[in-house]
């Protein structure tokens, strides 16, 4: 016994001795710790919405949703972990958990402040979801805290290094299926404000194809499998006017590093091909009902109260009506890690996580 506890100790010894850390009160970081802020919609909401006076159609805390890992729905609007999840893992970080949950106070590893249904526009849902003004209001309340429990400048520090993921703007196109010159202005100048905070190393997910999700293709009465054009061009136009403001910031701001993330092509080829990723069905959801399983009624909480739940999750490139699953999200998180030609750059996300 007396052996087992010298070993325990010195495993704990040798530990602080080969992993530099730096102390405050009882925070202890690793000095290459890098942190990891989320801004979005429910492509990367882990929670938040669970507990926002919102409707049943914007939440996913309940049953079959989070039942493929977490084995209970966590808010998550997908069967398991999302994006955030998995390069959180990558980063030796513990899983990033909504800014909203009770108790929450380890504010170092980063915050998760998205929302389902949210967009960059405040008038998007309104009232019902976080949209991307009051997620910066909440960025603004963990600096204050930081500031408070690191001090000045040790919380700016932390700011400078951490890695800023941000997924939003479908939302702002899905609602009134018209453009609005206003979302990337608004965009870009959220982006200023982050920045001016602190934050230098940014992550862009570009939009996904939701002229071509099972939730869009069931709205087109007698539907044979094509897309909603208009959707598509707005999508396209706004990834495009992302790929180019990008570069601009980056010769105008001091330090802005970036990786922008091909969501579009990404799913796309999954949804064409989906054998040739370990797939078998890419266009048809896998929990849901009617066409193409696109009306939203997974779970039995929504509008329409029936709905199919498919027996091999993994065989589907989309949970529900207009998320992926798991191992898609997890396929992307791996290829925006490491980095692949045609769907990230100009960085990959290993890389700005150690510069």
């Amino acid at each position: 016994m007396m052996s087992l506890r010298f070993h325990f100790y010195f495993l704990i010894l040798y530990a602080s001795i080969i992993i530099p850390t730096k102390c405050f009160g009882n925070i202890c970081l690793p000095k290459d710790h890098v942190a990891l802020f989320i801004f979005g919609d429910s492509i990367v909401d882990v929670g938040n919405n669970n507990y926002i006076n919102t409707t049943t159609y914007l939440q996913s805390n309940f049953w079959p949703y989070g039942e493929s890992f977490f084995k209970y729905p966590t808010g998550r609007a997908s069967n398991g972990r999302l994006i955030p999840d998995f390069i959180a893992e990558q980063a030796n970080l513990p899983l990033i958990p909504p800014y909203l949950h009770p108790g929450f106070n380890r504010y170092t590893d980063g915050v998760n402040f998205a929302s389902i249904g949210a967009g960059v526009l405040a008038e998007t849902r309104q009232g019902l979801v976080i949209d991307l003004y009051t997620q910066l209001d909440y960025f603004k309340n963990i600096e204050t805290l930081l500031k408070q429990k690191l001090g000045e400048e040790e919380a700016k520090t932390l700011l400078v290094k951490a890695v800023y993921l941000i997924c939003i703007g479908s939302n702002d196109y899905i609602v009134p299926f018209t453009t609005n010159p206003s979302i990337l202005q608004s965009y870009s100048q959220e982006k200023y404000e982050i920045y001016k905070k602190g934050g230098r190393k940014y992550v862009f997910l570009g939009l996904p194809p939701w002229g071509c999700i099972p939730y869009i293709k069931a709205q087109i009465p007698g539907n044979k499998g094509t897309c909603m054009e208009e959707l598509t061009t707005l999508v396209k136009l706004h990834n495009m006017a992302l790929s180019k403001v990008l570069p601009k910031l980056e010769s105008q701001l001091k330090g802005f590093k970036y990786s922008t993330a091909d969501f579009y092509s990404f799913l796309i080829e999954r949804m064409n091909s989906p054998s040739k990723y370990g797939f078998t069905e890419g266009k048809i959801a896998c929990c849901g009902t009617g066409p193409y399983k696109g009306i939203p009624s997974c779970g039995g909480r929504k509008t329409v109260k029936e709905y199919e739940l498919c027996e091999n999750i993994s065989d589907y490139v989309f949970f529900d009506s207009g998320h992926p699953t798991e191992k898609a999200y997890q396929q992307f998180a791996e290829l925006l890690w490491s980095g692949t030609p045609n769907i990230t750059g100009p960085y990959n996300l290993k890389t700005l996580f150690e510069r």
